[in-house]
């Protein structure tokens, strides 16, 4: 009979730790910021006067993705100032998803909470900070009581706003990267122990059984690659969205 042996659900969740407090999740949030910085920096040291090429084709592309399918749609032309920092929070969400492919490092750091958590506060911190500075005080007014609602309503309406614009939005931004990145890991993992188990097992006859469960893997990398790059993107668009609405409420 076979005897599948699942690991512990922290040992797939992280290395040993390479010195006090710096593990798998450090260690990739790490080079993610370092290969992001490294790529635009040799392309802002590219020749200009010269077509673009090489690195700095590849970063030219993704900055106009950004500004084209991100910031345009959501904030118009004047939000064009925010493309550095939407440009950074969306290459470095995407390098931090892209290892849970990768074989031996097969872990996104997006995968553990603290990691979404800190980017969904920054997010929040910014686009309240966007709020006030555009508005005022009149923001928490503009948040809380919406025009155009009777005002017998606000009993209701005033603390749903608040809910949902200031506890809420942090803690679904959170939510909804770190649910969908954890389940991805887990589920290549599942398979790639299922697929060892059954072609190193002690029956010869469960071998090509092992076939189904390694095609439901390479099904399953490929479709972690594009949930990488979508993770990435809605919460960079929904990121764009608050300090869009923060900084324009008549949007």
């Amino acid at each position: 009979m076979l005897a599948l042996e699942f690991p512990p659900i922290n040992e797939i969740l992280r290395w040993q730790d390479v010195f006090p407090s710096f593990n798998k999740v450090a260690a990739i949030s790490v080079l993610a910021a370092l290969i992001a910085s490294v790529i635009f920096i040799i392309a802002g040291n590219a020749d200009g006067s010269k077509a673009p090429r090489g690195i700095r084709n590849f970063a030219e592309a993704i900055v106009e993705f950004v500004e084209n399918q991100i910031i345009l749609p959501t904030m118009g032309s004047s939000g064009r100032g925010w493309t550095p920092f939407l440009l950074s929070l969306f290459s470095f969400i995407y390098l931090c998803n892209v290892p849970g492919i990768i074989p031996i490092i097969q872990m996104p750091a997006t995968a553990r909470m603290a990691l979404p958590l800190f980017l969904s506060l920054l997010v929040w911190v910014v686009f309240i900070g966007v709020g006030f500075k555009h508005q005022g005080l009149g923001y928490l007014k503009n948040s809380l009581f919406p025009p155009g609602v009777p005002a017998p309503l606000y009993i209701l309406v005033t603390p749903i706003e608040f809910i949902s614009t200031f506890l809420v939005r942090p803690f679904s931004l959170t939510v909804r990267l770190f649910a969908n990145m954890l389940a991805g890991h887990i589920l290549l993992v599942t398979f790639a122990l299922l697929t060892k188990e059954l072609v190193q097992g002690d029956s010869v006859a469960l071998i090509p059984v092992g076939i189904l469960p390694f095609f439901m893997l390479v099904f399953l990398t490929a479709f972690e690659v594009l949930v990488a790059f979508l993770q990435a993107y809605i919460f960079t668009i929904l990121a764009a969205v608050y300090i869009g609405g923060a900084a324009h409420p008549e949007h």
